[in-house]
């Protein structure tokens, strides 16, 4: 008899897109983890932009609309939503999040990460639940 549906063992690796393959988080797994969270889209808000040091204060002030555009150009930002103030991170054409370094698997920009990110997995698709895919 197998593993509950979404409780698989942790020998095998979530498929990003089904959240039912997804595995209850317990402290420590990210140290075994290859950053299956880091695939996910990252929306932030202008203080994630500024704890970034992406945004000034005096471009805090600045049309959201207008910030976005600089950011997209850069390279940082695919997508903004200036209605809802949120903005989408850009991501490598892997799929990782453009602050993940691709051989440690881990964050560059750890100490400054966006709210999304800090809160994980608590908040997400599937709150409780992390995209685990073990390291080999």
């Amino acid at each position: 008899m197998g593993a509950p549906q979404g409780e698989q063992t942790m020998a095998y690796g979530a498929d990003i897109t089904r959240t039912d393959t997804w595995h209850r988080y317990r402290k420590g797994m990210c140290d075994t983890c290859m950053a299956g969270c880091c695939q996910l889209p990252v929306e932030v808000r202008i203080p994630d932009l500024l704890r970034m040091g992406l945004v000034d204060e005096f471009e805090a002030g600045e049309p959201l609309k207008n910030i976005g555009k600089r950011l997209m150009k850069a390279g940082v930002v695919q997508h903004i939503n200036p209605r809802d103030g949120i903005f989408t991170l850009a991501q490598h054409s892997s799929g990782d999040c453009l602050y993940l370094e691709r051989t440690t698997r881990r964050c560059t920009i750890y100490s400054k990460r966006p709210d999304t990110c800090r809160n994980h997995p608590g908040i997400g698709p599937r709150p409780g639940f992390c995209a685990y895919q073990p390291k080999s």
